[in-house]
C-alpha cells in the first residue's frame, strides 16, 4: 500500500520534472529559438503592445501630447450616444452590403468558369483576375475617382453620349455609396474567386462523374455537390469579407476626404476612428471607437459563422 504522507510529495515532483525537462529543451535548441525570435519581438513591439495600449487609452482622456486624464467608463458610454458613430456604422454597412454580395458571386461565378474542362490559358486568367489585388489601393481610388466624377468622369461621359442624364456620383448618398462598393468589388473578386478554385479542384472529380451518369444537370451539380462542398470555404471568404468590410478606410478617404463627403454619406467606421485621433486629436475617444468596432466585427463573424456553416450530423 502506497504510504499517503508520500503521496503529494511524488506527485509535486511530476510537474517540476516536466518543467525541467521543457527547459532542458530549450536550453538543447536556443540557436532555433534565437532565429525566430525577431518575428515575436517585433510582433510585441508593433502588435501585442499596440492593442493592449489602446485598450489603456479608451479609458483615458489624451489629445497625443499633454498629460493624459482618466475618464473610467465615460468615454464607453458616451460611444453608445454617439450619433456621428451609429451613423458611420450604418454607412458602412449599407457599403458591406453593396459590395460583399455581388463580390462573393461573382467570385463563385468566376471559379466555376475557371475550373471548366473547356477553358484554355488558365494561369493568364488566374494571374489578371489576381492583378487587382496586389495594386495599391491609392491609385486604384485616384482612377475610380476619375471614373465616377460629377463633371468630367468617364463613367459620365458615356452616358451622356448615349443621350442618359450624368449621375452626381460623389455627391449622392446614394451613388457614393455605390462608387466605394465598386472599388472593393473590383479589388477582392479575383482575390476571392482563387481561393473558390483552390475549393474547388479539392472536390473528388469521381462525385461529377457519378452525377453525370446518374443524369444531373449542370444547376443540380453545382447545387447539391459544389455548394455543399465549399461550404467551409464560402464560410471562410464571408468572415474575411465581413472583417474588411468593417474595415474600410482608403476608399472613402481618397473619395471622400477625412469628412467623408456629402452629408458624411461616405463617413465608414474606421475614416471616423481616424478623424477622432489624427485630425480631432482626441485619442483617447478614437481608442474608444477601436474596441467598439472589435465588438461589432466578433460579434458578425459568430453570426456568419452560425448561417453558414455546415448543420452537425446528429
Amino acid at each position: 500500500m502506497t504510504n499517503p504522507n508520500t503521496a503529494p510529495a511524488a506527485t509535486g515532483r511530476k510537474p517540476a520534472g516536466k518543467q525541467a525537462e521543457l527547459w532542458r529543451e530549450i536550453v538543447k535548441n536556443r540557436a532555433i529559438y534565437l532565429f525566430i525570435s525577431p518575428f515575436y519581438i517585433l510582433f510585441a513591439i508593433f502588435g501585442l503592445f499596440p492593442v493592449l495600449f489602446s485598450l489603456y487609452l479608451a479609458f483615458n482622456k489624451w489629445d497625443g501630447i499633454g498629460r493624459m486624464r482618466f475618464t473610467g467608463l465615460n468615454q464607453f458610454r458616451y460611444l453608445v450616444t454617439d450619433v456621428q458613430f451609429w451613423k458611420a456604422i450604418w454607412n458602412t454597412l449599407q457599403i458591406w452590403v453593396y459590395s460583399t454580395i455581388p463580390m462573393l458571386f461573382f467570385a463563385l461565378l468566376i471559379a466555376f468558369l475557371l475550373n471548366a474542362a473547356f477553358l484554355k490559358y488558365r494561369t493568364l486568367y488566374r494571374i489578371a483576375y489576381f492583378l487587382p489585388n496586389v495594386t495599391s489601393i491609392v491609385a486604384v481610388a485616384i482612377v475610380f475617382g476619375t471614373l465616377f466624377g460629377n463633371k468630367y468622369g468617364l463613367l459620365n461621359f458615356v452616358l451622356t453620349s448615349i443621350g442618359l442624364a450624368p449621375v452626381q456620383w460623389l455627391s449622392s448618398a446614394f451613388w457614393i455609396k455605390i462608387a466605394i462598393a465598386s472599388m472593393v468589388v473590383w479589388r477582392w473578386t479575383g482575390y476571392n474567386a482563387i481561393i473558390y478554385l483552390a475549393g474547388l479542384q479539392s472536390i473528388p472529380s469521381v462525385l461529377y462523374e457519378a452525377a453525370r451518369i446518374d443524369g444531373a444537370s449542370t444547376w443540380q451539380t453545382f447545387t447539391r455537390i459544389t455548394v455543399p462542398l465549399l461550404r467551409p470555404v464560402i464560410l471562410f471568404t464571408v468572415l474575411t469579407s465581413t472583417i474588411g468590410g468593417m474595415q474600410i478606410f482608403t476608399e472613402s478617404q481618397v473619395l471622400n476626404g477625412n469628412g467623408g463627403g456629402p452629408g458624411g454619406a461616405g463617413m465608414t467606421i474606421v475614416l471616423y476612428l481616424y478623424q477622432l485621433a489624427f485630425v480631432k486629436y482626441l485619442f483617447g475617444y478614437a481608442s474608444t471607437v477601436a474596441w467598439g468596432l472589435f465588438v461589432i466585427i466578433a460579434a458578425f463573424s459568430y453570426l456568419n459563422y452560425k448561417i453558414v456553416q455546415r448543420p452537425d450530423a446528429s
